[in-house]
């Protein structure tokens, strides 16, 4: 079977979303919802492919935004539920922010004592973020419950204070995590926050709930959030960025240039910096089709992007034929935290963004020229 990457129709370097992966996903999500008696948005800081929206909207509430050119976004392209979460707003930002939003959550007692009366005037449902100090990410960089951190409000910090006009809990410690660090998450909310529940009406339970992953325990992930939903009798909400467009794409990439240095070095026509910074921000090796770990197939090169960057490496990747010039490189599940999160660094050319229809058609969606990279500049 043809490999479509291949097709000539699809330019490199591009990002290329699966439309029927995507939506075998939002299936499995709109069951979630369905039998926990859940809502579940998107989170577009994951996730902010609006072209998708339209497909996106038929199985999801709405979108959570972390600024106000988020919320714009979620508002203007997909036109449902809109909710708010950052460390800190401007009195600029709470004044466009009541107008695209149904839901609105601070990181400080602070911020939510200077906004409060604005926002409820406003008819905008108020929430605070919590930190329940119960740590499941397994990278220090994504871990919100880390001591020390800014984001959110310890119980012991809530002591005496007065949370009259506060209609529910954020909480977001978890990072590509299964249902038992979910249910261990509720537990420890359960534990240092569970005198205030009572008085909520809504409990949202962030981000990093990856039911979208092969071997993810969805009935069990069902189970604990229909039980904690009737037991408190909240609206429970789940926000994720990655279990939406998990697996659902690749970045197409071709081999511009080999070098030779202690070994062949494969350029490409994309780059690590500023085309997939988690690479080397997390880091973490990405997955190539049909390559293998190093030495494990014949022929083993270097990967690197087309950046000036001397440390702009992917990582040693093995192969069954020689590479040639001009032969395609795909980087697996390249969708979600990868997109949203690139630049013009270098003015390295930036990939296209195209969807391959559940038909077989690829349609380009978008395509990147001067004037983008020009713009972002003064």
């Amino acid at each position: 079977m043809t490999d479509p990457m291949q097709s000539p129709a699809i330019p490199s370097p591009c990002y290329v979303l699966e439309e029927a992966k995507l939506e075998a996903n939002l299936q499995l999500m709109e069951r979630v919802q369905r039998e926990a008696g859940v809502d579940i948005i998107l989170a577009l800081k994951g996730f902010a492919m609006w072209s998708a929206f339209p497909l996106v909207s038929q199985y999801l509430k709405g979108c959570t935004a972390s600024s106000v050119w988020e919320a714009r976004l979620a508002k203007e392209e997909m036109g449902k539920e809109v909710h708010a979460y950052s460390p800190a707003y401007k009195p600029a930002d709470i004044d466009e922010l009541v107008k695209l939003v149904n839901h609105i959550s601070f990181n400080s007692l602070g911020q939510w004592q200077r906004y409060r009366q604005q926002v409820v005037e406003a008819g905008v449902s108020t929430g605070l973020r919590i930190n329940p100090e119960h740590r499941e990410a397994e990278t220090e960089l994504y871990d919100p419950s880390a001591p020390g951190s800014r984001l959110g409000v310890r119980a012991a910090e809530l002591e005496d204070v007065d949370l009259e006009g506060i209609e529910g809990f954020h909480v977001h410690n978890l990072c590509e995590c299964d249902s038992h660090a979910a249910e261990r998450t509720l537990k420890a909310v359960e534990q240092k926050f569970g005198q205030w529940l009572p008085q909520l009406k809504w409990l949202n339970l962030g981000g990093g709930h990856l039911m979208t992953r092969e071997g993810y325990d969805v009935e069990h992930l069902i189970h604990i959030l229909r039980d904690f939903r009737q037991k408190y009798d909240l609206q429970i909400i789940l926000e994720p960025g990655s279990a939406v467009a998990w697996q659902t794409g690749p970045l197409v990439s071709e081999v511009v240039d080999i070098v030779e240095n202690d070994g062949p070095v494969l350029i490409l026509d994309i780059s690590a910096t500023a085309h997939m910074p988690d690479v080397l921000e997390m880091p973490y090796r990405p997955a190539i089709r049909g390559a293998g770990e190093l030495g494990e197939k014949p022929y083993t090169y270097r990967i690197g992007g087309n950046s000036c960057l001397a440390g702009d490496i992917i990582d040693s990747y093995s192969f069954d034929n020689p590479v040639q010039i001009g032969e395609r490189i795909i980087f697996e599940d390249m969708i979600h935290y990868t997109m949203v999160k690139t630049t013009f660094f270098n003015g390295v050319e930036h990939p296209s963004i195209g969807i391959l229809r559940k038909n077989g058609q690829f349609d380009l969606v978008r395509q990147f020229g001067y004037e983008d990279f020009k713009s972002r500049l003064s």
